[in-house]
């Protein structure tokens, strides 16, 4: 079975979600509830770092398309940063890196939020 784990910092008022391993049908409802998680607390900013991320399917698409109109009718957004070649070309060829900002870094994730 695929493995998936996350982990969350914060950096002033925003939430840095790190995910490894893969996300597909089998692991998005973990990935969907750390999201739910922190928009439940009040936290709509939040970076994705994806730079431990294999592998992600249509359901872990699925579930970023299920929060961002929520996230962002609270004044927040999600930035998408450490995105492998791979990965990015799933998220370009969907059209995902029309709907989201995404970094090289954490940092200028971060920063994006503080300007």
């Amino acid at each position: 079975m695929a493995e998936f784990s996350s982990s969350i910092k914060y950096q002033s008022n925003v939430a840095i979600i790190s995910v490894k391993g893969f996300i597909d049908a089998h692991t998005a409802p973990s990935f969907e509830k750390v999201l739910a998680d922190l928009t439940s607390a009040g936290r709509f900013k939040i970076v994705i770092d994806f730079g431990g991320l294999q592998y992600i399917s249509s359901a872990g698409l699925g579930v970023l398309m299920g929060q961002i109109e929520y996230i962002r009718e609270n004044n927040g957004d999600i930035k998408l940063v450490n995105l492998s070649k791979k990965v990015y070309k799933v998220f370009d060829l969907l059209g995902f890196t029309t709907l989201y900002e995404t970094f090289d870094d954490i940092e200028g994730g971060v920063k994006s939020f503080l300007n």
